[in-house]
């Protein structure tokens, strides 16, 4: 095997900016990344290619995503992941461990004093104005106290090592502090590409960590209960770290919840479920504090939850991070630290802050004004948007940005970065020096302060890391391995005893927001599969016609679709004959129409809003159902055939993870109902269109009614004869041993109602969901077929179609009672406490 010393400068020069974190100053490799090295040098350029592959692929399957407004891969932007790590030696770690525990113990006391006492305004420490005109100072809860004793329960910190070896902090994370989860999926991730890697070196784990945060969430609850309820609060799918929203949810065992799912009443906070208002305990909230109650906050916001504010102030809920956290989470404070360390700790910083200057004073204004092309310019108040550097403006922006800071000088620091270290990263055209800022995690425990032992870093080509920021689309990231040493490797840290387990099936707890979508979710799958079918229908019509020569029958054929429900765009009734497919096929693959790619669209939204509801592999064949309908119209070398077969394989692949992977609780019944309910109506609908206009039985498309209802096999199988209208609505209407047949879904339906009823809770009477479905099935095993079938002269299939719009009315009628007694919440079986209880 070939040495490091020989072979890592054969194929990694770092830039001559900045320290190198891999590579030592005289070209060695530093003695903690040796091991690393020399197995990675040992692997050949093909297992490169193929490592680096097989991580893509694992990132798209994991669907690892992180939300960019305007980008151009749209919302769902896949997340950058480097698969070599960025290495720190245990001696090192011990250092930053320190560091960070002392700074979160710092902004802590910070934010307890400028919440209560205020002794760094009285002490001059910081100018008032410094506080009052930050917009994250939530004015209604000064002088109010946590009721779990902190602000601070998550901290994150942005480290960048210097040129002389040292750190400092570059941004502090008070309100939302976000990456653990990608963190854990980065780890997740680059163990399974560099298996060898991370089993042959001491790498400390992050499992520990996630431990740590599960008992401590639920130490936090205030009816000290062993069974508390914890949920974790999001502003929804179009969040930008929304993936990790869920990914947390479903890796600590929490329920995800937006503003929506909760509500307030008599001081305590309430999820919406299905069996009524029960009582949350524990909130991790990742909505910014301004957003989270529009009673007391901010009037506009759709994403909180009204009386919240007074639900903290009265301690029946404890909030992560609490409200107001969000105080430091910028930069103003930045200049100001190291004062403050000395009179509330006693101490120096161990890691020094980026050289910074606040402009709301005067002194420090005039300076950033006249050295504007050495520092970056960033919101003195929240880290959520790209910084300016001043280098990179030319004249005009140069004086916007000059007036700007003049108009509202409060609103801007200024920091001066020095050139920051290099990493090695893996491109396709091999090992690339980029710059990188690091971010770690500290939660607060009962015992004090404990930092996850690795982080994510985040890595540029730029020298300006801070200008590109994950929000804005920039840079990528890696996992970060902290090494220990062989003492602390071999002790396997003790497992904390838990509380008994509490035995259930079904989960009765289920939000009624979930339940609406699990519901929708079912209609937009058997939408999406019956659109495909009806277009695969009308498409193969019109190739068979045209390779007759029957361009009349191909005209004909796309009429007879519209008939029975297709949607058609607008004029194909004097397009070409030759040209009908394509307009069907481009109409269809456009998501403003109304088509199967506009109906696919709605399917991801709403299979966003279930992420951590659906199980890996289900997920994976939805994104590949939608992915597969919105390019639809794209040009692939694939056959317009097999395209619209392999969707209807990948609906049907849904359907079977659905049938055979999913409990029978509350979720999969709102699925299934939501499946039958548009089957059902499908049926209706087809059924009415092919009646409609038909003068005789002879005009009734018997073939496509069975082609699209995929029952063909089982009429000829049956009556081994061509179809008959009467064969033909018996066996789509009455036959209640056909999946396919109306009456199938109605005793589904019916079974699904009386569970549910069931679920909620009854008196003995029927619902009016239960009641409904009885009027439905009674009217449908009664039904006479032969008068049916029958054409009267005068009325055509008068009786018929008169039936059907009855059946039609009534199972939308069905849809709606769901949405009233399930899904619109309102507060029922629960006691409220009398007028002179509340404050």
């Amino acid at each position: 095997m070939l040495t490091e010393e020989l072979t890592i400068p054969a194929f990694y020069r770092p830039t001559e900016q900045g320290l190198d974190e891999m590579m030592a100053e005289d070209g060695s490799v530093r003695a903690h990344w040796q091991a690393f090295a020399t197995s990675f040098a040992a692997l050949s350029p093909a297992d490169l290619a193929r490592r680096w592959e097989f991580g893509q692929t694992l990132l798209q399957e994991n669907g690892v995503t992180y939300n960019v407004y305007g980008d151009p891969a749209g919302l769902e932007r896949p997340w950058q992941l480097d698969p070599l790590p960025v290495i720190l030696s245990a001696g090192e770690w011990a250092g930053i461990e320190r560091a960070v525990i002392q700074r979160a113990s710092l902004l802590e006391a910070v934010i307890a004093d400028l919440y209560g006492q205020r002794r760094l305004i009285r002490e001059r420490l910081i100018p008032p104005s410094l506080l009052h005109a930050n917009p994250n100072f939530l004015r209604p809860l000064a002088g109010t106290r946590p009721p779990q004793g902190r602000f601070l329960d998550t901290y994150a910190v942005e480290l960048a090592r210097t040129p002389d070896g040292g750190w400092q902090v570059v941004a502090d994370r008070t309100e939302v502090p976000a990456g653990t989860g990608y963190a854990l999926e980065n780890r997740t991730i680059v163990s399974r590409v560099l298996p060898e890697f991370f089993r042959a070196m001491p790498v400390r784990r992050l499992g520990p960590f996630f431990d740590t945060m599960r008992a401590t969430l639920r130490a936090l609850s205030p009816r000290r209960n062993d069974d508390p309820r914890i949920v974790l609060m999001t502003p929804g799918p179009y969040n930008e770290t929304y993936f990790e929203h869920a990914f947390l949810a479903r890796h600590l065992g929490l329920t995800l919840v937006q503003g929506e799912d909760l509500t307030v009443r008599d001081n305590k906070v309430f999820l919406k479920t299905l069996t009524g208002l029960q009582q949350v305990d524990v909130i991790v909230r990742r909505t910014t504090g301004e957003w989270c109650d529009p009673l007391e906050l901010r009037g506009d916001s759709t994403l909180g939850v009204a009386g919240l504010v007074q639900a903290a102030r009265t301690g029946t809920v404890a909030v992560v991070n609490t409200l107001g956290s969000g105080l430091l989470d910028g930069s103003a404070i930045m200049p100001f630290l190291p004062g403050i360390a000395h009179a509330f700790l006693g101490q120096d910083l161990l890691f020094p802050s980026v050289p910074s200057w606040w402009c709301g004073q005067d002194a420090e204004r005039e300076t950033v004004l006249d050295n504007l092309e050495r520092l970056v310019l960033r919101p003195a108040f929240h880290n959520r948007t790209r910084p300016v550097v001043g280098a990179g403006l030319d004249t005009p922006q140069r004086q916007d940005l000059i007036a700007a800071i003049r108009t509202r000088p409060w609103d801007w620091v200024a920091q001066e970065m020095a050139a920051i270290s290099t990493v090695p990263v893996w491109t396709e055209g091999g090992l690339e020096s980029q710059h990188m800022v690091i971010r770690l995690f500290a939660m607060a425990t009962e015992d004090g302060w404990t930092v996850m032992p690795g982080g994510l870093a985040r890595v540029s080509p730029a020298r300006d890391l801070l200008a590109a920021r994950l929000q804005s689309g920039g840079g990528g990231s890696k996992d970060v391995w902290v090494l220990s040493d062989a003492a602390t490797t071999a002790q396997t840290a003790p497992r904390a005893a838990a509380a008994p387990v509490r035995l259930t099936r079904g989960n009765r707890d289920l939000p009624s927001r979930v339940a609406d979508n699990m519901f929708w979710l079912g209609r937009y799958v058997e939408r999406c599969e019956i659109m495909t079918r009806k277009l695969r229908a009308a498409v193969s019509q019109i190739e068979e016609a045209l390779d007759q020569g029957d361009e009349a029958r191909a005209a004909y054929g796309v009429r007879v679709m519209g008939k029975l429900g297709l949607s058609l765009p607008a004029g194909i009734e004097r397009m070409k004959p030759h040209k009908l497919g394509g307009a069907l096929m481009a109409h269809h693959g456009d998501q403003d129409t109304g088509g199967l790619a506009s109906t696919g669209e709605r399917l991801g939204r709403v299979v966003a809003h279930l992420r951590d509801r659906l199980s890996v592999d289900t997920w994976r064949a939805l994104q590949q159902l939608r992915d597969r309908i919105v390019k639809l119209d794209r040009e692939d070398g694939r056959g317009v055939a097999a395209k619209l077969n392999t969707i209807i394989l990948t609906g049907e692949a849904v359907s079977g993870l659905a049938m055979e992977n999913m409990t029978r609780g509350p979720l999969w019944l709102f699925l299934d109902t939501g499946r039958r309910v548009e089957r059902a109506i499908t049926v209706v609908d087809t059924m009415a269109g092919a009646l409609s206009w038909a003068d005789g039985e002879d005009e009734v498309p018997l073939d496509l009614l069975l082609d699209i209802s995929d029952s063909t096999m089982t009429y000829r199988s049956r009556y081994l004869a061509a179809p008959r209208l009467a064969g033909v609505m018996d066996l789509l209407l009455a036959d209640e041993t056909n999946p396919r047949s109306l009456a199938f879904q109605l005793e589904a339906l019916s079974d699904h109602m009386d569970r549910l009823a069931a679920l909620a809770g009854g008196d003995g009477f029927l619902r009016p969901e239960q009641r409904q479905m009885t009027v439905l099935c009674g009217i449908v095993r009664t039904l006479d077929i032969p008068v049916l079938s029958s054409f009267d002269i005068d009325g055509g299939y008068h009786d018929a179609e008169r039936l059907l719009e009855n059946i039609r009315s009534r199972l939308w009628g069905v849809s709606e009672t769901l949405t009233r007694q399930y899904f619109t919440h309102a507060q029922w079986r629960l006691p409220t406490a009398s007028l002179d209880y509340l404050p």
